[in-house]
């Protein structure tokens, strides 16, 4: 039999990734995966230390910009950035912003074993995290890191990733990252199926897509860069009857189905995220850190006048299993949770999911679909209802019959210090309009996973909750 007949004996790509997502694994159960993600924090001797800028070995303040750089000239920088932004709210500001221009990997491996797709799943200290240590991609490396700029440890599994790479590309695309945060930042989510052997090293481990999204579902376990490589996995609709009596479930799955009857085409959805590319004025013009008017520089933090947004921070890390055992460098820490949350309405049957056209200050391209509602509540509590974000007040009065996954996520814990978000996904009620605002577009699972070929579609969050909304299949 010939490599191309094997192929499709076994199924389509995204057939198989769909029957992973509802197999236990043959290494681990669940429980198992998050005694060794405990394991693994208590084997090394992480230490993550707030320390003064004075401190921050590495890392310096440019005498004529103030812009904090690395003494290497790679890594990132943290410079000023002037946004205009027209019609916006506030239509121009100044701010702080990671500048990062290296495009990173964020890869997971994919392997069949006894007839089931695993991924092999990277237990990963980053010093942002809560918790220190979360569940990870196989790979999540920046450029210089994987150059080995830092003279340490080479990547493991880095070989399938990059060419002449080992294995069969299954999905490939670039990705934003935080708009508010990020200038222009982008990431290489890729997965990539293993044909040889693989060795197991410490720190990873073997699991079937329907373990890690099982663990999806708990509160700071599965890392932002393992989340937005799960959003763009392949999947098939499930077998109809999987949804049983649960009518959100069967409408669900009618909504992975390429078939099912939509509210807009693709073509339409495309030509909307266009609209409003346009409809934006969007200007950047990088500026000294010095003149960023509201924030100010003191011997430990760069914070806002206000005490709100977020603050640049130095942390002394030290990480024995990472590829250098100590460093120091800066963390960007929000100054409040936010809240995330996707509305989503069975309309004909087929659930569809409201997104916003949501412009951002480092944003590449201006807008890209965010959640229905995209914010830090804390920003808006003293604002009247007019100057509120669009169904913040809805999301915040839902009922929990109505939330159909609430769960406490971390973002990027290599940049952000505590950045944790509430990601939610709230079924509405049959009275809630279909009819929603300009900005608005009700699109089905499949269109958004057809967004999702394309770079700078879907922004990190909704992939984020792309990724949760697959749990509940």
């Amino acid at each position: 039999m010939n490599r191309l007949s094997s192929v499709l004996d076994r199924g389509s790509p995204a057939e198989r990734f769909t029957a992973s997502a509802s197999a236990q694994g043959r290494f681990r159960s669940t429980e198992d995966c998050l005694h060794w993600l405990d394991e693994q924090r208590a084997l090394q001797s992480y230490a993550v230390e707030r320390v003064p800028f004075d401190r921050l070995q590495g890392w310096r303040f440019t005498d004529d910009t103030g812009n904090l750089v690395h003494h290497s000239g790679r890594f990132f920088t943290v410079e000023g950035l002037q946004v205009g932004l027209r019609p916006f709210r506030v239509p121009t500001w100044t701010q702080p912003i990671i500048v990062q221009r290296e495009i990173g990997i964020l890869g997971i491996l994919v392997k069949e074993f006894d007839g089931v797709l695993h991924c092999l799943m990277q237990a990963k200290m980053e010093p942002g995290n809560r918790n220190l240590v979360q569940l990870s991609p196989t790979v999540q490396a920046t450029r210089s890191n994987y150059m080995r700029v830092h003279q340490g440890r080479a990547i493991p599994y880095l070989e399938h990733f990059v060419a002449p790479r080992r294995g069969r590309v299954v999905a490939d695309s670039l990705q934003s990252e935080q708009g508010g945060w990020f200038l222009h930042k982008r990431n290489r989510n890729i997965v990539v199926e293993a044909e040889d052997d693989v060795e197991v090293l410490p720190g990873f481990c073997w699991m079937t897509i329907g373990q890690v999204q099982q663990l999806l579902r708990l509160d700071d376990v599965v890392n932002m860069d393992a989340r937005t490589v799960l959003s763009v996995m392949p999947f098939a609709r499930p077998a109809a009857d999987s949804g049983g009596a649960d009518p959100f479930r069967s409408a669900l799955i009618r909504s992975l189905d390429p078939e099912a009857a939509s509210v807009h085409t693709v073509t339409d959805a495309i030509s909307w995220l266009t609209e409003n590319k346009a409809r934006f004025e969007l200007t950047q013009r990088r500026i000294p850190l010095l003149d960023t008017a509201g924030w100010h520089r003191g011997a430990d933090e760069i914070a806002h006048v206000s005490g709100g947004y977020f603050s640049i921070v130095g942390v002394d890390v030290r990480a024995r299993d990472r590829e250098v055992a100590a460093w120091m460098q800066p963390l960007l820490r929000p100054a409040a949770p936010g809240r995330l949350a996707m509305l989503v309405r069975r309309i004909d049957g087929v659930l569809h999911v409201l997104l916003q056209a949501r412009p951002a200050a480092g944003a590449l391209d201006i807008v890209e679909a965010a959640p229905t509602l995209h914010c830090t509540p804390q920003t808006f509590r003293t604002l009247p209802t007019a100057d509120r974000p669009q169904f913040l007040d809805y999301v915040l009065d839902a009922p929990q019959r109505q939330i159909r996954f609430d769960t406490w996520l971390s973002e990027e814990g290599g940049r952000f210090l505590h950045a944790l978000n509430r990601y939610q996904i709230i079924e509405v009620e049959d009275t809630f309009p279909t009819t929603p605002p300009p900005n608005f577009m009700w699109l089905t699972v499949r269109q958004l996973m057809t967004l999702l070929r394309f770079g700078n579609c879907l922004n990190v969050e909704a992939r984020s909750l792309l990724a949760c909304l697959h749990t509940l299949w």
